[in-house]
């Protein structure tokens, strides 16, 4: 019986000493992954720098994909005009209200926006620049010129690369990175 006892502490021991022995197939931890921003309203102001009145773009989409659609308001902009534009980016699915600008902002080397143009006779610049001097796009400078009605794509890059050919123009095609924010506006100047 002593032999039997003592066969079983051995093996319990063995056990034991396997258990805790680290597994060399075990990956590493991986790195903490810095996750796309939640945004439900965009709101684009647009401050005439003559005296003209100030306009508004905004997107709300308090629900989320899949409930109620999002509503998509554009003031008319106006002809040959020069305008300072700002971006406001809320997450109104949490109380308080989250301003998600702030956080775009403090991590603006990971994030870009992007403005293309279809049909409308109006043209951006980039206003501002990340921690690296590349641009962020959360203010821009916005030129107008003949009447015309098109369409403006506005695109929140999140981890692009800003350094591949075109990007720091406002080039899109090399940006990669995941999109946090794509809203199509209706573009209108008169």
């Amino acid at each position: 019986m002593n032999a039997m006892k003592t066969a079983l502490l051995l093996l319990l021991a063995a056990s034991a000493i396997t258990g805790c022995k680290k597994d060399d197939e075990t990956p590493a931890t991986p790195a903490p992954v810095n996750e796309n921003e939640v945004l439900t309203t965009l709101r684009i102001t647009f401050v005439d720098q003559g005296s003209g009145p100030v306009k508004v773009w905004e997107f709300r989409d308090v629900d989320g994909d899949g409930g109620a659609p999002p509503t998509i308001t554009a003031d008319t902009l106006l002809t040959n005009a020069a305008y300072h534009a700002s971006l406001l980016l809320l997450n109104e699915s949490v109380s308080p209200v989250d301003t998600a600008s702030h956080e775009v902002w403090d991590e603006n080397t990971l994030h870009q926006f992007f403005y293309q143009v279809n049909g409308a006779n109006i043209a951006f610049t980039y206003a501002d620049a990340d921690d690296n001097g590349h641009p962020v796009g959360l203010t821009t400078d916005v030129s107008t010129t003949d009447p015309s009605t098109g369409t403006v794509k506005v695109t929140l890059r999140h981890e692009p690369d800003k350094g591949a050919p075109g990007v720091a123009a406002g080039n899109i095609t090399n940006a990669g990175g995941s999109t946090d924010l794509e809203v199509t506006f209706p573009a209108v100047v008169h």
